[in-house]
């Protein structure tokens, strides 16, 4: 597997250096991979996918990959994995984990994807565009978009009306809004194919996000 440091134009929002910075690696070992997270972490991707054909697959923020574990053990050697992120210390962390098959990984943000146009055939993010700046999300979700043959999976918290959370007492880094919504009105060749929500009482791997399936059309 080839492996890249991208240093995008991004670098400078202040949202990304957190991420980047300590701020980030704190992150990262308050989420570390156990094993029960595994099997309700598959059988949330086995809801989310059905049965539909895909190829590939990139996760963008992917952190320390667990979600990429989780698509590892319900996929086996089907699909082809990619991952983004920007974190140096996580990207370490990801690319060095032996039960990922990664295909290819990227040291880069999510505002500057190193992939062609309609590459990968399902692009997704968990828990990233909540900390992503009102002011920038269109310019990540257009990455996202761009990139996607086939399928684009959002998995984030919702709120009805944009609202910012203080986030372990930092403010701006942390924003609810309703994704799905947004992703629909931006994107005339997106059509919402289905979605839910990830109950942590159930699916102990993940805090109680919603998710929007959404196909891309030309």
């Amino acid at each position: 597997m080839e492996n890249d440091f991208i240093n995008d134009k991004a670098s400078e929002t202040y949202q990304l250096k957190r991420w980047r910075g300590r701020f980030g690696d704190d992150y990262i070992e308050r989420n570390i991979l156990e094993e029960w997270k595994i099997e309700p972490g598959k059988e949330a991707f086995r809801r989310m996918l059905g049965k539909r054909k895909i190829g590939s697959i990139l996760e963008v923020g992917s952190n320390i990959g667990l979600k990429l574990v989780y698509l590892t053990e319900l996929l086996k050697d089907k699909v082809d994995l990619y991952a983004v992120e920007p974190n140096k210390k996580a990207y370490s962390a990801l690319i060095s984990e032996k039960r990922i098959d990664l295909k290819k990984a990227w040291n880069c943000s999510a505002f500057d994807i190193p992939l062609e146009d309609a590459s990968i055939d399902l692009v997704f993010t968990c828990g990233v565009l909540i900390h992503i700046s009102p002011d920038d999300l269109g310019w990540v979700t257009d990455e996202i978009t761009r990139v996607a043959r086939k399928y684009v999976l959002c998995i984030e918290y919702f709120s009805h009306n944009p609202e910012k959370i203080t986030y372990r007492g930092r403010k701006n880094l942390l924003f609810k809004r309703d994704f799905g919504a947004f992703y629909l009105e931006r994107y005339t060749n997106l059509k919402w194919i289905d979605y839910g929500f990830l109950w942590k009482c159930e699916s102990k791997s993940y805090d109680n996000l919603n998710w929007w399936l959404f196909e891309k059309h030309k």
